[in-house]
């Protein structure tokens, strides 16, 4: 796996990673946000903290997420968790807040948009891939680390589903079961260049039986996936009713 740690190279506020360099990176360690040690003389500290946390930190995220990036670790503050009545008065408590915030919240946007939160209408790209759910692939790599054989490759996979039933997964996991439809144009959640196969395109496959024994993971898992991370965002949105 090609993991980018930031923090001890590129500079996140200035931009100088793109889509394209972040594309090469399946996972990210996220560990460069600001405090007092970095602030320059010349700014206001509140000002710059907001910028350098609360704005470019999400702005990054979202960069990561649209190059296809899988993984993201936020290394933050403790503060907002342990002092959250600082949130109001702390700028720097603030901006530490709102990073977390902006980062989860793109994690959890198929949530967001399944309640009716981001105004995009109900529909999913044309055309599917082979999901598998991070519970499913966590226990495919401790499979590998304990069974697995030198020198082979596993092809891993769970369900083959459209875009559109994978969206309609979120839906259906908060409790909304309107129609959701497939069209032939980019999804602002599901970008095209996030489909290496190129939109429209199918890819379907089963993994082999004898591997998914020995690595020992579930299969089945996307529709409790959604509901698993509908329920992890439920007191951070304020219910999914």
């Amino acid at each position: 796996m090609q993991i980018l740690v930031v923090g001890c190279a590129g500079d996140y506020v200035e931009g100088s990673y793109t889509e394209n360099s972040l594309s090469a990176f399946e996972a990210i360690v996220f560990a460069a946000g600001h405090d007092i040690r970095h602030s320059p003389q010349a700014l206001d500290f509140g000002i710059h903290i907001l910028h350098v946390n609360g704005e470019a930190v999400p702005r990054f995220t979202r960069l990561a997420r649209d190059a296809g990036v899988r993984r993201f670790i936020h290394i933050g503050g403790y503060y907002p968790h342990v002092t959250p009545e600082r949130i109001n008065t702390s700028t720097y408590v603030r901006s530490r807040r709102l990073a977390t915030d902006g980062t989860f919240a793109l994690a959890g946007e198929e949530v967001l948009y399944a309640l009716g939160k981001i105004d995009i209408p109900p529909f999913g790209p044309s055309g599917g891939s082979n999901f598998i759910s991070t519970q499913s692939l966590s226990e495919a790599t401790a499979g590998a680390l304990e069974q697995g054989e030198t020198l082979k490759a596993y092809l891993l996979g769970d369900e083959n589903i459209s875009f559109t039933s994978y969206f309609e997964s979120f839906f259906h996991a908060v409790g909304n079961h309107i129609s959701v439809f497939s069209l032939d144009r980019e999804h602002p959640l599901l970008p095209d260049s996030a489909i290496y196969t190129d939109r429209a395109s199918v890819v379907s496959y089963e993994p082999n039986p004898d591997d998914v024994a020995q690595l020992g993971y579930r299969r089945q898992d996307i529709a409790r996936a959604a509901k698993e991370l509908v329920g992890l965002l439920e007191p951070e949105i304020g219910g999914c009713q």
